[in-house]
């Protein structure tokens, strides 16, 4: 520990031990300006702004993606004009200006649709860096802004008495939102990619606020390596004699100009943290401090694993307040969920009924025994169920566990090991490909278990106490959040706070996102045993 009395400055850092986290970040992802003096408040013209923010990387990656949504666009016209015949049927017997019949439509089709769309992307927000890289508010916008196109084309058409093939209007526009989909997911795991192996396109953060606040701050952000959120340095508002002596993952200072600090540690970001975003005029003043400066001001209050959509902002004579709503546990969604499971439950077991034959038939090869391995677990609201799965272990498994117990791998509930010897060879590829618990969409067919949810636990664990109990207001899924998240590899403490964040957070757009990203999780093979 250092101190440096002339600044009043106080060094609290410690090597982190992560090597994730302890990567030099290149400085080549943002740029410094000049020194600016205080601002008065007085509001600045976006279009005359001389000073750029500092970070850089929004600008190229908007740019690509302007380049990929034009491409899609553009496929999505020719796919029309090249396998419907009657696409140029409303444009035959027409001229406007020096423009006859094809012209006509393929000027339509290849100019003004796709500037039409693209200033629609743009009004409706889907270039905006804050929707950019993180979270399903981008691709919600894109889809929002596909139906306006639609109704758009559909009223010109009305208005100009055109009548288009309802055929090419729908394969255009369908088409063109799944290119644009494809394109920006594209796009984005190229983002998460490069912040998480070189560290661009990512922002540094200085965060402001008591040690307390601050350590949770950077513990949220730093599960996300692809949110492109790095937290450089702590500027402590509060408790500096209690901070002395404490171990912490980046450098802590007190009483510094928090401008200096900006320029002295390479930030662009400063995040204000619980607390300190109370004090009266003060962040109002810091906000003033920033302008022109080019760096961001976020404020992070004491809300924790509480998705977008539940909370809004409601101004009152001037006074944000945050208001949080209830989660949403029933309802004509909860509905829809229960009857999709039901639904892709059934054509699953039917389409893949000679594959799970097949497993069935090497299971019996393998050991003999009974092919289905069912236990009691715990389910929606207390009830218990038995869970269909593939034996992957000897016939005496169980017998075997208690000698075995002392070399448990898994902090929680669960027994977990990763070369655990109860395994036979053909189970073990089953459980690492999670094949094993394909059965279970006969527990998601009658209603027991979801396609996501929280994973259910054994009920021979006894009653589940605390905040472990509110897993069960949902009922349990195949595959859930901390699968998709590490699996395994999480300790019990992260899997209950993912499952949990799951239960208070849950929609339908969230399930198809665990649905997708289960997928990959599953060919990497990630976690499992």
């Amino acid at each position: 520990m250092r101190e440096d009395v002339g600044d009043v400055t106080t060094s609290l850092h410690r090597p982190v031990t992560d090597s994730s986290r302890s990567k030099p970040v290149p400085y080549d992802s943002f740029e410094w300006q000049q020194e600016q003096p205080p601002s008065n408040g007085v509001p600045r013209s976006a279009w005359n702004r001389t000073h750029k923010r500092l970070s850089r990387w929004h600008r190229p990656y908007t740019m690509v993606l302007v380049l990929l949504d034009l491409i899609s666009i553009l496929s999505a016209s020719y796919l029309a004009a090249t396998f419907l015949e009657k696409a140029k049927t409303g444009f035959r017997n027409r001229d406007w200006l020096f423009l006859h019949d094809a012209q006509l439509f393929y000027f339509f089709a290849y100019v003004v649709l796709p500037l039409g769309w693209l200033i629609l992307l743009w009004a409706n927000g889907t270039y905006d860096r804050r929707y950019l890289g993180l979270g399903s508010e981008e691709f919600k916008r894109v889809v929002r802004c596909s139906v306006t196109v639609v109704a758009c084309v559909s009223l010109l058409a009305f208005a100009t008495k055109t009548q288009l093939s309802r055929g090419t209007v729908a394969l255009v526009s369908v088409s063109a939102v799944l290119f644009l989909l494809l394109g920006r997911v594209l796009a984005r795991q190229v983002l998460h990619f490069a912040r998480r192996r070189t560290g661009h396109g990512a922002h540094r953060m200085i965060l402001v606020g008591t040690l307390p606040e601050a350590l949770e701050v950077y513990t949220a952000v730093t599960r996300s390596p692809a949110a492109g959120l790095i937290p450089v340095a702590i500027h402590l508002t509060d408790g500096f004699a209690a901070a002395r002596g404490i171990e912490t993952p980046v450098p802590v200072y007190a009483a510094r100009d928090v401008l200096s600090l900006v320029r002295e540690v390479g930030a662009d970001t400063i995040a204000v943290c619980g607390s300190a975003s109370a004090e009266p005029g003060e962040l109002r003043r810091l906000a003033w401090q920033l302008e022109g400066t080019g760096v961001d001001l976020v404020v992070a209050p004491q809300l924790t694993d509480i998705a977008g959509p539940r909370v809004h902002i409601r101004p009152i004579e001037g006074l944000p307040l945050l208001h949080v709503e209830e989660p949403t546990l029933s309802g004509p969604g909860w509905l829809v969920k229960n009857l999709l499971d039901r639904v892709a439950a059934g054509l699953g077991l039917l389409l893949l009924s000679p594959f799970l034959l097949f497993i069935a038939l090497g299971i019996r090869i393998s050991d003999r025994g009974p092919v289905f391995y069912r236990q009691a677990r715990v389910g929606h609201e207390g009830r218990t169920f038995r869970v269909w799965k593939f034996r992957t272990m000897y016939v005496d498994a169980e017998e075997r566990k208690a000698t075995l117990e002392e070399l448990n791998e898994s902090d929680g509930m669960m027994f977990k090991m990763k070369q655990d010897p109860r395994i036979f060879s053909f189970g073990a590829k089953l459980r690492a490909t999670s094949m094993d618990e394909l059965p279970q969409l006969i527990n998601v067919l009658k209603g027991e278990m979801s396609l996501v949810g929280p994973r259910p636990l054994p009920a021979e664990d006894g009653d589940y106490l605390g905040d472990v109990r509110r897993r069960l207001l949902v009922r349990p899924g195949m595959t859930g959040l901390w699968q998709v998240s590490g699996r395994s590899d999480l300790s019990w403490d992260e899997a209950v706070r993912l499952d949990l964040y799951y239960v208070d957070n849950w929609s339908l757009t969230y399930d198809l996102g665990i649905l997708w990203r289960t997928i990959w999780v599953v060919l990497k093979r990630k976690g499992a045993y």
